[in-house]
């Protein structure tokens, strides 16, 4: 397996389209992983932490803060990441806000059952979740696998969705090349997962350098997911392919990208913003797959001004 994994790195690499122009948002002053870690300090109380059963029959670990009778916010992580995936954006967040982190199904401290982990399971879970909540609508944020559970939301309980902030995404997972790569790479993990693959997948996914602390705390994470899981979720996104449907969403969307995104590349971030009618796409420069994590502040400000225009 190790064989398979360096030229997977490199393809996640190269899979970018190169810098492109800004968008003229503004920027993110604190780039630097040491003015990262000291702004972090000064972040304010720590969110608070729960579970919940839900009627899906999984029991969800996630993290609140703000207001409770603030706009309600949803965050989904990425594919093997946990609530911790926002760690160095909660901080930041006013408090006029409702937030809630969730560890999906099968990830952090969240139950894994044995089924099941496609799109539309997933999406069962955040209506399920809205409901325990007593929440009508809320505004869904979701990184990669979780930009596409937001997604699928949208289509299958439109009157739950607000708004959308899609982060690192496209119009599917189907037929992506680096998918397949990854998935020859996971299918053959066995439990406990290498360490050594999972510390490489995730420094994969960044162009610009973050926190060594932020890092360690992901690469822990995705080591309590199993590799049922691993391979599950990821067969869940390649298989599902929704894009036909896209303009039926009508909320207004947010789209963030960056231009050295190894995952998805800046051709398919645009074909997702063509093909949900009301979004407005924001390309970072000199970003890769997380610009939630390569740009924190700058992503803040950009959802926080984007909530504020609901």
């Amino acid at each position: 397996m190790m064989r398979t994994l360096p030229s997977l790195l490199a393809l996640l690499l190269l899979a970018g389209c190169g810098p492109e122009s800004d968008t003229g948002a503004s920027p993110d002053l604190m780039s630097s992983p040491a003015a990262l870690e000291a702004s972090d300090r000064q972040g304010g109380a720590s969110p608070r932490e729960g579970a919940v059963r839900l009627s899906t029959g999984v029991t969800l670990r996630y993290v609140e803060q703000g207001r409770q009778d603030g706009p309600v916010v949803v965050f989904l992580h990425g594919y093997t990441d946990s609530h911790h995936t926002w760690d160095l954006d909660l901080p930041r967040f006013p408090r006029d806000f409702h937030l809630y982190a969730l560890d999906q199904r099968g990830h952090g401290d969240s139950s894994r059952p044995a089924c099941c982990y496609t799109q539309q399971a997933f999406a069962r879970d955040v209506v399920a979740f809205l409901d325990a909540m007593h929440v009508s609508k809320a505004v869904l944020v979701g990184h990669s696998m979780g930009s596409f559970i937001a997604q699928q939301v949208a289509l299958d309980a439109p009157s739950r969705v607000r708004a959308l902030v899609l982060v690192g995404s496209a119009p599917t997972v189907a037929g992506n090349e680096v998918a397949l790569g990854l998935k020859a790479a996971v299918d053959t993990l066995t439990d406990p997962v290498d360490p050594q693959f999972i510390q490489e997948f995730q420094a994969s996914t960044f162009y610009q350098p973050v926190p060594a602390s932020y890092l360690n705390t992901l690469v822990a994470e995705s080591s309590k997911v199993p590799a049922r899981v691993w391979q599950d979720a990821l067969d869940g996104l390649i298989a599902e392919d929704h894009s036909a449907r896209l303009g039926q969403i009508r909320v207004p969307t947010l789209i963030i990208g960056g231009d050295h995104d190894g995952f998805f590349s800046v051709a398919e971030q645009r074909a997702l913003a063509r093909a949900i009618p009301n979004s407005t796409y924001l390309l970072y420069p000199d970003t890769g797959h997380a610009p939630h994590a390569e740009r924190p502040q700058r992503f803040v400000h950009d959802v926080h001004q984007f909530l504020h225009r609901l």
